[in-house]
């Protein structure tokens, strides 16, 4: 009878130790698998446009300074893109909303929209 009781505290251990071996494959399995989506996440949000809107203070050939008003002004310098694509005249204090990307540490501007002000004097381009 001891012998049994041997076997069988000598099964429940070799059973609990490799219960803990798969939970252990599993959830590195798991955390790698939500480390790689999280990488594809990231490299997406890098990748992606953004925007910024507000009003033109600068503007020549090469960047475009845009300045969003209010409790939290913000400004920021924009590098124009090659083919960067614009909607309507961009011009001093004209409220545009800038679709750009980050690259290399520069924010470069792919798209301009300039919106209508309050007396709807924008024109489209």
């Amino acid at each position: 009878m001891k012998q049994g009781r041997k076997q069988v505290a000598l099964w429940l251990a070799i059973s609990f130790i490799a219960a803990v071996g798969v939970t252990t494959v599993a959830f590195e399995t798991a955390s790698a698998a939500r480390t790689a989506t999280t990488a594809v996440k990231s490299a997406k949000a890098r990748n992606g446009m953004r925007q910024f809107t507000g009003y033109v203070t600068a503007l020549d050939k090469a960047t475009l300074t845009v300045q969003r008003r209010g409790k939290n002004p913000r400004a920021m310098v924009f590098t124009k893109h090659e083919e960067m694509k614009t909607t309507g005249d961009i011009e001093k204090d004209a409220r545009v909303t800038v679709y750009y990307r980050d690259d290399g540490g520069r924010s470069v501007a792919h798209r301009v929209i300039v919106k209508a002000d309050a007396g709807g004097t924008a024109s489209a381009g």
